[in-house]
């Protein structure tokens, strides 16, 4: 019978308990189901509702269920309940009989459900932390491993100017750093413990809430049991984070198709994170970032799904929000998957240093140090800024780069050109010029890169 059979004269339907029930996902809560029925036995011991022997009895009964969940995480599928927790209140039955059906004094799978989705979601985000930091450990090490190589840098996917390809990496790293702070505050508002709120009023037995809440290692109780059993405010706030992570994560899948395409060349994929095409011998294909970036509109999507559910919920629980779960499950392993992905293909992927420098050469990538070396001689930069775009297109009609054209004909655009010109307008001295913080000059970006191994030691 359903926990809450009681007033029912009829069994369901087959169609309805289907739709209706949740143990199909839900079992993926079954530990932490377990976690916090331990930590209310000990409440309702406290409380005179049972007693020391029923305590024992219980405590041994949720700690054998759970080593057989460890050997079987799959062990409740195997039965029909309608969700985890009528699951382990069964099992308790059959082990140690009416003393199980004790267990659920004063508590409700409202304020339980929200307890186990709310320790699941803390062990899993800490488990997520750990891997976005071993992703920012092989963006720091391909950074290391490549300082000094130039690649041109882009805008409106044009070449604009000369960059480090470690501070492309960097750039990563920032954003990456940011998704990290974003993880932190939301484990931070996630730790709060519903338990003992009831199905919407608060729970009918004497019980030391915040004693709970310690128990099961919350930093706090819930202080209010409608919006207790009702938040979900920490999925949203989650899923939001995993979404912006993931969306980093696609732009940088994206930066690196592009790199590895055979119009650009700039970096090369290891055969051991490539793919090839069953028709076509030549393809070498950059699948996996093709997955990262695809994978990204899977976790966007829960994002909005989840918001959708909660909208236009009113006070306090509603059904609906059983569909909080599916998705955010979803969401988590994809994100934990993709960062852990991230962190293993890196160190197999390389930089055509060559091919980099010649690509940052071209494109008049150094006009805009041509006008800066014309605001060094007196000229307004809005001038300076003309005159280099007329000397661009004088290069242009010759097929030529700028460092290229004669002295003689920069001068006819203007005398004060001088042939100091032709050192300025070089690579390493465009990048050298950008040395103001957040710059891409060798000294800058060997500050920066210093910098944040320091602040990744200290994590």
């Amino acid at each position: 019978m359903a926990m809450w059979g009681g007033r029912f004269t009829e069994a369901s339907l087959a169609e309805f308990s289907e739709f209706n029930d949740s143990l199909s996902f839900d079992y993926l809560l079954a530990q932490q189901d377990i976690q916090a029925s331990r930590a209310w036995t000990i409440g309702l011991l406290e409380a005179g509702i049972i007693t020391a022997a029923e305590a024992e009895q219980l405590d041994h009964a949720l700690a054998d269920l759970a080593l057989a969940l460890e050997s079987n995480p799959k062990l409740p599928l195997q039965t029909q309940e309608e969700d985890i927790h009528s699951w382990v209140e069964a099992q308790l039955q059959q082990k140690i009989g009416v003393v199980a059906k004790k267990l659920h004094t004063g508590r409700s799978r409202n304020d339980l459900v929200a307890t186990d989705l709310r320790l699941w979601t803390k062990l899993n985000a800490t488990q997520v932390r750990g891997t976005l930091i071993n992703a920012i450990g092989a963006l720091v090490t391909f950074a290391d491993a490549h300082f000094g190589a130039v690649m041109p840098g882009f805008t409106h996917l044009q070449r604009a100017q000369p960059v480090l390809v470690s501070h492309w990496a960097l750039a990563y790293i920032e954003m990456f750093k940011r998704d990290l702070s974003r993880i932190d505050d939301a484990l931070v508002r996630m730790d709060v413990c519903p338990l003992g709120c009831g199905a919407l009023a608060g729970t009918g037995i004497q019980i030391d809430r915040t004693a709970l809440a310690q128990r099961l290692g919350f930093q706090s109780a819930a202080l209010n049991s409608l919006d207790a059993v009702s938040d979900r405010d920490y999925v949203v706030e989650l899923s939001a984070a995993a979404s912006l992570c993931m969306t980093h994560l696609s732009r940088l899948s994206e930066d690196v198709i592009f790199f590895c395409s055979g119009e650009a060349a700039f970096f090369k994929l290891g055969d051991a994170i490539s793919s090839g095409s069953s028709l076509m011998p030549q393809k070498k294909n950059p699948d996996v970032f093709e997955l990262l970036r695809g994978k990204t509109g899977r976790v966007l999507g829960h994002l909005v799904a989840i918001l959708h559910v909660l909208k236009g919920l009113p006070l306090a629980y509603n059904k609906d929000m059983q569909e909080d779960k599916q998705g955010f499950f979803d969401l988590m392993a994809s994100w934990q998957q993709c960062l852990l992905v991230l962190a293993t293909v890196l160190p197999h992927l390389s930089v055509n240093v060559e091919r980099c420098r010649l690509a940052a050469e071209l494109g008049y990538s150094n006009a805009t140090d041509l006008a800066d070396y014309l605001v060094g001689k007196g000229i307004a930069f809005r001038d300076a800024h003309e005159l280099s775009g007329e000397l661009v297109l004088v290069a242009s009609k010759q097929q030529k780069p700028l460092e290229a054209l004669a002295l003689a004909e920069m001068q006819q655009v203007s005398p004060l050109i001088s042939d100091d010109v032709f050192a300025a307008l070089t690579i390493e001295a465009g990048l050298a010029k950008r040395a103001s913080l957040a710059g891409t000059s060798p000294d800058r970006v060997k500050e920066a890169l210093d910098a944040t191994k320091v602040w990744f030691e200290a994590l």
